[in-house]
Formats: C-alpha cells, sequence, structure tokens
C-alpha cells in the first residue's frame, strides 16, 4: 500500500484555492437519481400483497437490498407508525427500512497534516477495506448512508486510485473508502445554536411514555420531536436494556461514535455500528443521544438504552446542547446541559 506524504499532496493540489482541493470523481459525476429509496435495515423484511401486516405475505428482501418506493400510504395499522412503501410486488412497512439517496461526491485532495476532517456518507453503503502485509486487502465494515467519520488523509486504494483514510477510534488499523461515497462536512455546518443563551436557561426534557423530547430556552419549546428510547426488556448477560430514568447532565459529545467492541471480523448482523452520528453522552454507563441509520420507527422503544434520533434531529440538538463542540475534536467533555427523563 502506498502512503500520500504532504508533499504528495501538495502536489495534487497545486490548482487549489486555500486550504481545500477537490477534485470530481472519475464515474458517475452529475449523475442524478430522483428516485425514492430504502435500503433494508435488518436481516430481512416481509413484502405484504396489502399494506397491512396481516395481509398475505407475497415476497422477502434481505439485509442491505435496495427498494425503489412507487407511493407512500397511510394504512390503519399499526397506529404508532402507520407508514407503508409500495414496492415490486406489494407493500413494505418502513419500520426497519432506511430512506436513502445515491450522491457523489467532488474528492477532497488536500490535507492539513494532523487534522482529522468529518465527512458523511452519501450513498446506500460503501464498503470500507483494510490493508495488511500479510493478507493485501479485504473488505471491512459496511458504512451507511447518514453516518459520520474521520478522514485524516488519502492512500492508494485497492483499485489503484487515492481513497480516504478513515481514522476510527475502535478499530485496531486504519481502512479506506472510495472517495466519491463521502462528503465533507464543512465546519459552519456543526456551529453552535444559541451558544449565548446562559447555561441555566437550556434543558431536554425526554418523556418515555409518549416516546417525546423536548428543548426548552427560558422555559419556551425551542424543539420537539419523537424518539426511540430502551427496549423494557433484559438482555442474555443480564444488563437491562431500558432508558434510565432521572435528571442527567450532557457529559461528552462526539460527533462520530463507533458502537460496538470494533472487531475486525464481525459479520454482517453482528452489533457493530461505526460512524453513529452526532452523540451527546448523559451517563457514565453511555446512554446518548445520537443520530440512527438502522430503523425508521420513532415513539417506539427500539434501542440498547440510547435514545435514538433521526439523524438531521440529533445534528440540532449535538449542536444546541452544552458543552460546546467546535473545531477537529474527536469529543468534548464538560458539565453540559441538564436532562430530564422520565414516565409520565
Amino acid at each position: 500500500m502506498t502512503t500520500i506524504s504532504r508533499r504528495d499532496f501538495l502536489k495534487l493540489s497545486a490548482l487549489a484555492f486555500g486550504s481545500m482541493a477537490f477534485s470530481p470523481p472519475k464515474d458517475n459525476f452529475g449523475v442524478f437519481d430522483d428516485r425514492m429509496l430504502v435500503r433494508v435495515a435488518t436481516e430481512a423484511i416481509s413484502v405484504h400483497s396489502q399494506p397491512n401486516d396481516k395481509s398475505r405475505i407475497v415476497g422477502q428482501w434481505y439485509r442491505d437490498n435496495l427498494l425503489t418506493v412507487y407511493e407512500e400510504v397511510t394504512a390503519k395499522t399499526p397506529t404508532s407508525n402507520p407508514i407503508w412503501y409500495r414496492v415490486w410486488g406489494g407493500f413494505v412497512h418502513r419500520a426497519r427500512l432506511q430512506r436513502v439517496q445515491v450522491l457523489y461526491n467532488p474528492t477532497q485532495t488536500f490535507f492539513e497534516e494532523g487534522t482529522r476532517y468529518l465527512a458523511e456518507v452519501t450513498v446506500p453503503y460503501t464498503r470500507a477495506m483494510r490493508h495488511s502485509k500479510f493478507y493485501g486487502w479485504e473488505p471491512l465494515y459496511r458504512l451507511y448512508y447518514e453516518s459520520v467519520h474521520w478522514v485524516d488523509g488519502m492512500a492508494e486504494g485497492p483499485d489503484g486510485t487515492l481513497w480516504y483514510r478513515i481514522f476510527d477510534e475502535l478499530a485496531s488499523v486504519p481502512y479506506h473508502v472510495p472517495p466519491s461515497h463521502l462528503r465533507m462536512i464543512p465546519p459552519e455546518e456543526i456551529t453552535p445554536i444559541s451558544p449565548e443563551v446562559d447555561f441555566l436557561d437550556k434543558y431536554v426534557d425526554v418523556d418515555l411514555t409518549t416516546q417525546k423530547l423536548t428543548a426548552y430556552e427560558y422555559e419556551k419549546v425551542v424543539f420537539e420531536t419523537t424518539i426511540s428510547s430502551g427496549l423494557n426488556q433484559g438482555n442474555p448477560n443480564g444488563i437491562g436494556l431500558k432508558t434510565p430514568t432521572g435528571t442527567f447532565h450532557i457529559r461528552e459529545k462526539m460527533p462520530s461514535k463507533h458502537m460496538g467492541n470494533g472487531s475486525l471480523a464481525s459479520d454482517i448482523n453482528a452489533y457493530e455500528l461505526p460512524g453513529v452520528p452526532w452523540t451527546s453522552f448523559f451517563t457514565e454507563a453511555g446512554h446518548a443521544f445520537h443520530g440512527t441509520y438502522w430503523h425508521e420507527n420513532y415513539t417506539i422503544p427500539m434501542s440498547h438504552g440510547c435514545i435514538n434520533m433521526r439523524t438531521n434531529e440529533a445534528k440540532w440538538l449535538f449542536r444546541w446542547l452544552r458543552p460546546i463542540h467546535d473545531g477537529p475534536q474527536l469529543y468534548r467533555r464538560g458539565y453540559g446541559t441538564t436532562i430530564n427523563i422520565f414516565n409520565s
């Protein structure tokens, strides 16, 4: 594997303006796909003859299959999430589907030495690859649409072109992805929201009964949404999956978090979630608010204790909560915004 030096980057970016240089993707540049697409985000889902889970099952789709949606249908059931999609051959319920797009990006070819850059995946998924002396190039994780990752440079990829190198705080080795699959996130996109509001004048309420989150400034609602909290059950190792109740404070914020154990040998169905976006921790045990790319079933408890949110809403909350996170920081720790979690 060839690692690109700073001198090589400077050569590549000779035509750059300022500290950034971009080049268009060689393939698919200018392609616009306006279909509504969904990705199967679980092991398998059933296709029904009607938008009703009691109707006849006419087919199955499996993890990471992409489906074109021809129509969105609001049905009578389930009442908590009544949206079904009409796809080829029938109807699928949206609970375990992720809406995705196929967007290709220009390549950033200059990196400030020692600096990491945040980027988000803009295709349904990209397959990360790692390199070793003994085995050469091997496939690693699938990085999914809207997941967020740290890019710290480029290197020659398995196809002989330059790929982004990903820094992962849990994985023991860096890995690489095609640059057209990642969009660099400009710093101004994650600037803090209302940082001038006094520490005591911001707080968040999470009602586990209604599965609603409400953010307040000066006792007035500034943001409200539905969420998915922890499952109301235990798990095989005896650790409960419920979201804890009580009063907490934001302890740490990470724009990109690998959840799992960092195993390089995980299969596609393992609990290994690299690049969980816009993560704001509120307990020492690791409970957090974060974006979610593996379901669309809000108002129903779904998590292992965290507060699952739509990714764009988790991003808003991440920017609004204290402590303030700015710059190319892997994390920001501090005694932050008050979080009240309760059952109504």
